[in-house]
């Protein structure tokens, strides 16, 4: 499958779950819904996650989780070398940092809830969450990151 192929179901999945009026999956159910249509109300499942990382679809090209972070916790310096990443934020003002090597973080940028991240292939990136209330994001991986069913309660290294 090449990158627009991907791309294009990465795009069809989001505006699916973003104009989906009912869920069809209920908050806190703990199941990787992955490999068989699945259409969900991405805010409540967002705005209702407390675990650090709750994994809620895996495909074979796609996986879609939701965070929740902390006051003054992060995401976690990190960088992908096979597949971009997009974040939405729900809730919350952050701060992200990218770079092209973690020594030299060049993009740095204040986010408030509505902003959609991009992160490319092989960029060094963080998101700090400077709010007095928990971050609360989704995000989509292209390809998958995490296992699939990963719940992480607390950050993990």
């Amino acid at each position: 499958m090449n990158n627009n192929m991907i791309k294009t179901a990465a795009s069809a999945l989001l505006v699916l779950m973003i104009s989906a009026g009912s869920t069809i999956a209920k908050p806190g159910e703990g199941k990787d819904n992955g490999k068989q249509p699945w259409a969900a109300n991405i805010d409540q499942l967002t705005l209702k996650n407390e675990n650090f990382r709750t994994t809620l679809w895996t495909g074979k090209n796609l996986q879609l989780t939701v965070m929740s972070i902390k006051p003054g916790g992060e995401i976690g310096l990190e960088k992908h070398d096979n597949g971009d990443q997009f974040i939405r934020i729900e809730q919350g003002n952050a701060r992200v940092l990218m770079g092209e090597s973690k020594e030299k973080m060049t993009f740095n940028k204040q986010v408030t809830e509505d902003w959609a991240i991009l992160i490319p292939t092989g960029f060094w990136h963080n998101i700090v969450n400077e709010g007095k209330n928990p971050l609360k994001v989704y995000v989509l991986y292209a390809p998958p990151e995490h296992p699939a069913g990963t719940i992480d309660k607390t950050f993990r290294r």
